[in-house]
């Protein structure tokens, strides 16, 4: 059978080419469709946003139906694209009457009442890979879909809600995921090309802004499953030689250090992999810190894996927010040792921060760029607190009131959506215009600095952000960027 996916971002390059790097695949419907090829059917992806023309959407869309003839297609979308993506699904069901329209991912999982309402005829509360597979097969045999754990079914006006199966308990029983199904969608530059690689699935914490800990909810069973060390070493080892100009792998985790001696053991097959590869690879991976743990027996063999990077997540410097509202207890001092020991071992360390969190006040939010002037962190990824429904934070925003009538989704995590007692609306997006600025003056170029802060800026309007980044592309950038460090300088 013919299985049309579509997913949609809004941050885009280009209409033709909306991902800038393979990195930024989506992992959910990417292991769905190599479960469905490994059982003899077909996929496509369409990867769509609202950046672009409505009529030069519904163009492709009817294209990739009129070439491919899907008899399923399948949607996924965070709460942010929801909408979009229920539009997309409408004009669908208008013009390809006879077309199975199926949709998950974590927005559906959290929030399914009223989904059927829309243009779907079905839905997956979990993980999709056997549920999607089943309903294939039905389909394929023109028998009505029933019974299917995890899927809510549309039957006429009824709803028939089947109870969810245990999460996978081993996911090396999955095929590598299809990458196959992007190579169309993203642009192939002078750049290195950098990939992702799944290391396992779930989450051992309770931040509250974060889906896991009502995901963790949804399905009976272990939610925290790593994948084995041998079986990542050999999709690496198979992206290398499939993807031959790949310099760089995000190892893609919540946080690496879940199991010591795991971790520690990739790390030694990491180091093996590259003693066999013409150019070797170089890693990146997220670690959650924890109070006084001691990590440099993983730095160090990250180090010798060839590890460039860790990403850390501070989100606040203020340990009042951490501990009160994130439910992330850790000291201060503790991602400072952390730091310093990544550093120890020539690891390059990026910050998580967000910006705007329920009962955040200035005050608090001064101890996050204060904690990021002490760490002088090599890259930083800015955001402003966005409430997703379905968590916990969420329901905290909804319980004081902080939610007006509707949430601003255009251009997620970028725009202000909570005007805090302690800390204005407009506070809040100036200081996330300029934190680049704040963090990193006196220490970088100006130029590159005035670039970060122009990015800030723009980013919260779609049509702006596209020129930047078009300009980004092109020699422009490079002569914008001379033009600022000559005004600076003079």
């Amino acid at each position: 059978m013919n299985i049309l996916f579509i997913y949609s971002l809004q941050e885009i390059e280009t209409s033709q080419r909306p991902l800038r790097s393979p990195e930024l695949l989506q992992f959910g419907i990417s292991y769905i469709s190599a479960v469905l090829k490994e059982s003899g059917h077909s996929t496509r992806l369409v990867v769509l946003s609202r950046s672009t023309e409505a009529k030069k959407n519904k163009r492709i869309i009817d294209k990739y139906i009129a070439d491919f003839k899907p008899k399923l297609i399948c949607f996924t979308a965070v709460s942010s694209e929801y909408g979009f993506i229920s539009g997309i699904a409408g004009y669908i069901k208008k013009a390809h009457k006879d077309i199975y329209l199926f949709i998950g991912g974590v927005h559906v999982t959290l929030n399914p009442d009223g989904i059927l309402n829309d243009a779907f005829d079905a839905l997956c509360i979990g993980e999709g890979e056997l549920p999607t597979l089943e309903l294939v097969e039905r389909l394929g045999n023109n028998t009505p879909p029933s019974g299917i754990a995890n899927l809510w079914i549309k039957n006429s006006s009824q709803i028939e809600k089947n109870n969810p199966r245990p999460f996978l308990e081993n996911l090396d029983t999955l095929p590598h995921l299809d990458r196959e199904m992007w190579r169309e969608w993203i642009i192939i530059g002078q750049q290195p090309l950098r990939q992702a690689v799944l290391l396992g699935r779930g989450c051992p914490f309770e931040c509250t802004y974060c889906c896991n800990h009502a995901l963790k909810k949804i399905s009976p069973g272990k939610y925290v499953r790593l994948r084995s060390t041998e079986k990542i070493a050999e999709e690496i080892r198979k992206v290398a030689n499939e993807f031959p100009d790949t310099r760089e792998i995000y190892l893609e985790v919540e946080t690496f250090y879940i199991d010591k001696d795991w971790a520690l053991d990739l790390c030694a097959k990491l180091e093996e992999l590259n003693r066999d590869l013409i150019k070797p690879l170089a890693f990146g991976v997220n670690l959650r810190v924890t109070p006084n743990t001691d990590y440099e027996a993983l730095f160090k063999a990250c180090s010798r894996g060839n590890f460039r990077f860790i990403n850390i997540g501070l989100e606040s410097g203020s340990e009042r927010i951490r501990s009160l509202v994130l439910k992330r207890n850790y000291s201060n001092q503790d991602i400072i040792n952390t730091v310093d020991s990544a550093r120890r071992h020539k690891l390059q360390v990026a910050f998580f921060n967000m910006i705007g969190v329920p009962g955040e006040t200035f005050e608090d939010f001064k101890q996050t760029l204060s904690m990021n002037r002490i760490c002088l962190p090599d890259w930083v990824m800015t955001c402003i607190y966005f409430p997703y429904p379905g968590t916990d934070l969420y329901s905290l925003c909804k319980e004081k009131g902080l939610l007006g009538a509707d949430i601003d989704t255009e251009m997620e995590r970028s725009r202000v959506n909570l005007d805090l007692p302690g800390f204005s609306r407009k506070q809040i997006k100036h200081n996330y215009d300029w934190f680049y600025y704040h963090v990193y003056k006196g220490k970088r170029p100006t130029s590159g600095i005035l670039l970060r802060v122009l990015a800030s800026k723009l980013r919260a309007w779609s049509k702006l952000f596209q020129l930047y980044l078009w300009l980004r592309r092109n020699s422009v950038y490079a002569s914008l960027k001379s033009s600022l460090q000559k005004s600076a300088d003079f």
